[in-house]
């Protein structure tokens, strides 16, 4: 960082509410790894940290006093009652103060605090969002886009030479990230196919200017920067610091919300948004580059929490939750590349009670896209209950009895066939302790000329006792697996072999990552 006036004391000095020109009892300070921002109890002011990291510098006084002004004038274009002034922080005896007089040390963006809990990434994650929430969300971003700005310069912009030094660019900011969250190996599958993607489709380029898809948009639509209040969106925080992320393809502006949707696990709100956006918008050549965009906007975000994990200024709580939004982001692009790579194919866990099955399954589903359908769950929806719902029995009895487990797998059968015809593939998370369990899903496969893959997960002993003890300990999950059936599971349980399929054989004894990877090496190894 550059040598700067924010030194410890003035930002200390900025937690006293008498420094602010409203009335507060309380101030709070939340640090990016551009930003910190003091949040009052109705405003918040946001100050711009004097770094210069290549594609943003606030390296002097006058550049940030420039950008805070430009955030502004870019952000009343979405939230034209939020953005209210630049206003200058002064430095007095104490500190700094935004109401005393002094020299002018800073200058800060004055905006109104919109509720925490109306964000959309919390609405997500809460599952207090509505498909006609994210539609409307998506209608605002179309009629914003088709109303914002356009030139021959602008236009430069979508030329495949820029994107590509784009890439370049992030490629070249993310290599100091290999030894912590950007692995080689998931870097090079991103870069080659980022290259292969570019090569192949140069006219669909083209095409995108010449069609006048290339405006100045947001360039940072992520759901954090989204909140939904009564009836009105707003979407806040636009890229104001370099024209070149702002100047984009109208794809590449929605495909970061459509990624956001994914990396928070709700792929059905990223269909409806898109499918929505598409009709409203009439452009259905986007629909080719969205997952190129989707690559994109999450290799950019994983170097964004990336930078923020290696900032020493950061809370060390902050830099932690920091590396893993950045592994799971790069992760999440690495998935969107793969994908294409996939033939319709029906994967089914196979293992006992606490090896890992679900953990794999979804983290699996989320990097491939793939719609998965859990034992535990069906199994209490046809019996009337909710997932959470914990249902205490003998083993092979009431709810876990034959007859219901026949049920159960039937239905799963079902909910298989209905993702195959469609020609998707499908993940089934269940025990699949059985031969002839197997064999009905394995002809089902067949009877779409669909790949069927068996995932035998395993793990120690003593790590899936422990799994079972702590799961208990918890008391929240959709399973009933208990430490005491384990046994009587075991002695039933017959393990697969070759005979029925492609078995990729997994151990969940260490990192997830790990056993990702071990199934990769499998499906895609050519």
């Amino acid at each position: 960082m550059i040598a700067s006036a924010m030194t410890p004391h003035i930002l200390e000095s900025l937690l006293d509410p008498s420094a602010y020109p409203v009335q507060t009892r309380t101030v709070e300070l939340i640090q990016t790894h551009i930003s910190w921002l003091f949040l009052t109890e109705t405003h918040v002011f946001k100050l711009k940290k004097p770094v210069n990291f290549g594609f943003l510098d606030f390296s002097t006084l006058d550049r940030r006093c420039f950008y805070c002004h430009e955030e502004i004038r870019l952000n009343r274009r979405l939230c034209p009652d939020i953005y209210e002034q630049v206003i200058e922080l002064h430095e007095t005896v104490s500190g700094a103060s935004f109401v005393d007089d002094g020299d002018v040390i800073e200058y800060a963006v004055m905006m109104k605090r919109l509720p925490a809990d109306r964000m959309l990434d919390r609405l997500v994650d809460d599952g207090a969002v509505s498909i006609e929430d994210i539609k409307r969300v998506a209608r605002t971003i179309c009629n914003f886009h088709s109303n914002a700005g356009t030139s021959p310069y602008i236009s430069n912009f979508g030329s495949l030479e820029q994107i590509r030094a784009n890439w370049q660019e992030n490629f070249e900011q993310a290599l100091p990230f290999q030894t912590s969250t950007l692995p080689r190996d998931i870097f090079e599958t991103i870069r080659s196919y980022v290259d292969t993607f570019t090569d192949t489709h140069k006219a669909l380029f083209t095409e995108r200017i010449k069609n006048g898809y290339i405006r100045e948009c947001d360039g940072d639509i992520h759901l954090g920067n989204i909140c939904l209040l009564g009836n009105k969106t707003y979407i806040f925080d636009c890229i104001e610091f370099n024209e070149r992320f702002r100047f984009s393809d109208t794809a590449a502006d929605i495909a970061f919300f459509l990624m956001d949707l994914d990396f928070h696990c709700r792929p059905d709100l990223d269909r409806a948004a898109l499918a929505v956006y598409i009709e409203t918008s009439g452009d259905a050549g986007m629909a080719k580059l969205i997952t190129f965009y989707k690559v994109y906007r999450a290799f950019v975000r994983g170097k964004v929490e990336s930078l923020q994990f290696q900032d020493a200024g950061i809370a060390p709580t902050e830099r932690t939750v920091a590396e893993e939004r950045a592994i799971r982001y790069f992760r999440l692009a690495q998935g969107y590349c793969l994908r294409s790579r996939l033939p319709p194919t029906l994967l089914i866990t196979c293992g006992t009670m606490g090896c890992g099955k679900s953990t794999l399954a979804d983290q699996l589903a989320f990097e491939l896209g793939l719609a998965t359908f859990n034992s535990d769950i069906v199994r209490k929806q046809l019996a009337g209950l909710l997932p959470g719902s914990a249902v205490q029995t003998s083993f092979d009895k009431g709810l876990y009895s034959t007859e219901m487990s026949q049920k159960t797998y039937r239905q799963l059968e079902h909910l298989a066939d209905t993702e195959l015809a469609s020609g998707q593939s499908v993940l089934i998370d269940a025990g699949f302790g059985t031969a002839a369990s197997r064999a009905g899903f394995a002809r089902l496969a067949a009877s779409h000329n669909a790949s069927f893959i068996i995932l035998f997960v395993q793990c120690d002993q003593d790590e899936q006792r422990r799994r079972l003890l702590e799961r208990a300990y918890r008391g929240v999950s959709v399973s009933d697996g208990r430490v005491e059936l384990l046994d009587q599971q075991k002695s039933v349980f017959k393990p697969p072999d070759d005979s029925e399929g492609e078995i990729i054989s997994i151990s969940t004894n260490g990192a997830s990552e790990q056993a990702l990877d071990s199934i990769y090496m499998r499906l895609f190894r050519s």
